[in-house]
């Protein structure tokens, strides 16, 4: 999950800023398996990582050669993000692009990104049905889009995240979200298991491919 994202419950920048800023990491450093699995073997690029929380991907992409621009409403998570890239790497903010801004109101320039990362974004359906457009409308030709969250089923059959339905989704309703677009095709929407440290069972994960043909 990321900071930003808003659920029906209220959470807001302020609420996220509280607990970001509590003490400690609340996510870990790696990358997501299924980003690693889809974007670790493409050449280097433009990337943009949507609610980037405490910058995982964005630095995992930067250390990689990507140029990264990353996106989050959190003050407190993106502290935390430059923090990290100052200790790894001194002197420099070379390839990342911090952006403090609302994903509902943020307008990424169109046919931009080489990559656009959507992590654990769950949001009520028209405004994630907006936020996913916009992002896949960010897609320069041959660009890919990652979108991934827990899945609708994950509350009953899986382990962690949001126990709140009406923020879920399942590939298929990202897919759908993405029908129609011009230029962008679906390669991969599939409901999958991720292994938790800990967890009696896997997480179920919404994880969907899609990219920019013309």
């Amino acid at each position: 999950m990321s900071a930003a994202a808003m659920s029906s419950d209220g959470m807001d920048a302020a609420a996220w800023d509280e607990r970001y800023g509590a003490g400690g990491r609340v996510w870990t450093t790696l990358p997501n398996v299924w980003a690693v699995e889809t974007l670790s073997e493409l050449a280097p690029g433009t990337a943009l990582d949507l609610g980037t929380g405490e910058g995982r991907h964005a630095l995992w992409l930067a250390g990689l050669g990507w140029d990264v621009t990353a996106v989050d409403f959190s003050v407190a998570a993106l502290r935390t993000a430059r923090a990290v890239q100052s200790a790894d790497a001194p002197g420099t903010t070379a390839h990342i692009d911090w952006v403090h801004a609302d994903l509902l109101t943020y307008a990424p320039e169109p046919r931009s990104k080489d990559a656009v990362l959507l992590m654990y974004i769950h949001l009520p359906a028209a405004e994630r049905r907006a936020l996913v457009q916009s992002a896949a409308r960010a897609l320069a030709p041959g660009g890919t889009l990652l979108v991934v969250g827990h899945d609708l089923t994950n509350p009953a059959e899986g382990a962690g995240g949001p126990s709140d339905t009406t923020v879920l989704f399942t590939a298929q309703d990202v897919a759908a979200d993405l029908a129609g677009e011009p230029g962008i095709v679906v390669r991969l929407a599939q409901r999958r298991p991720r292994d938790v440290e800990g967890a009696p069972r896997p997480a179920l994960d919404a994880v969907v491919v899609a990219e920019r043909s013309v």
